[in-house]
């Protein structure tokens, strides 16, 4: 709960018939639900949202892991459900989410092992998941500084590619990132976990590609595209007033949309038989680029607005 004290105690067991025991954090028990049965209609609705289709159906998305929590809620994301296996929900960064969780307005269930297994995601078990309202990310709220470096991710089909590029947009600094016409969507849990919740921060948006394309003419910034056939190499783009990088899926690269006069072709030289880096090694590649002609030598404080307090 916002503002208790430091974590003293907690007791994560159930008793032998499936009772749970509630949570204790300094002394305060958190009002929970108990949830012993896999054919709960909450736990139900929940487990659906591991597809996209029903997380597009119920704008609800999940949220896995103490440190993805954390930086959703740094990120102001509004939850609505979190579901607590007190057996394995047992790490201080588990129990420091847990403390951290709003006071009202969120349902809560303490759950078993075996409903758990329902719930839970990947190999990473914290014991704590979280049912979150998707928030609404749209180009026309993305707001810019002076000189910004924007990424565009076009049709970028890999939900874990998709969250590596955003882990590393965020490690470099760029401003804003607008994934036109995506083929996975943006909280996919595969996005969620490879960008280590990165993925909430709010200059991350989705576009079509029109609206994108029109939103970067009204923007006038240079612009530079990854194509393997390219003249031009990524270290002659000059990055320094600001520009616009631009990456295409693995399969089929970017559409005819970015060979127009005003787009200048990149590529990043290939000593060996492969023609191109895997896209997420390519976005580090030309986004550290900017880095380096910015004359950036080590940490900043850029993003710190919205990451405080979220474990970075």
């Amino acid at each position: 709960m916002t503002g208790c004290p430091e974590i003293s105690s907690v007791r994560h067991e159930f008793a032998g018939n499936h009772t749970a025991i509630p949570i204790i954090l300094s002394g305060f028990i958190m009002p929970t639900e108990k949830i012993t049965s896999r054919q709960n209609a909450r736990v139900k609705d929940a487990a659906k949202l591991r597809s996209r289709r029903q997380r597009e159906k119920q704008s609800r998305f999940l949220i896995d892991g103490a440190r993805e929590i954390h930086r959703a809620m740094a990120a102001k994301i509004q939850f609505l459900e979190v579901y607590i296996c007190p057996r394995y929900c047992t790490s201080q960064s588990a129990l420091s989410a847990l403390e951290q969780l709003p006071d009202t307005g969120i349902f809560r269930a303490n759950v078993t092992p075996e409903v758990w297994e329902k719930l839970c995601f990947g190999e990473r078990n914290e014991g704590l998941v979280v049912v979150a309202q998707t928030p609404e990310r749209h180009l026309g709220n993305l707001s810019l500084p002076e000189k910004p470096l924007v990424a565009v991710l076009e049709g970028i089909e890999k939900p874990g590619n998709v969250g590596a590029i955003l882990r590393t947009a965020d490690g470099a600094g760029i401003d804003g990132i607008i994934l036109a016409d995506p083929q996975t969507d943006l909280f996919n849990p595969n996005t969620i976990r490879a960008s280590l919740g990165t993925v909430f921060a709010p200059h991350i948006c989705t576009a079509t590609l029109e609206e994108t394309l029109a939103q970067l003419r009204l923007w006038q910034l240079p612009i530079f595209a990854a194509q393997p056939a390219a003249e031009a190499l990524f270290y002659e783009m000059d990055l320094r007033q600001g520009a616009v990088l631009v990456l295409g899926s693995e399969s089929d690269g970017l559409t005819k949309a970015w060979q127009g006069n005003q787009i200048t072709g990149v590529q990043l030289p290939m000593q060996g038989i492969a023609d191109s880096l895997n896209v997420s090694a390519t976005a580090a590649v030309m986004f550290y680029e900017a880095i380096r002609q910015r004359g950036v030598k080590g940490a900043t404080e850029h993003g710190c607005q919205w990451q405080a307090g979220a474990g970075r």
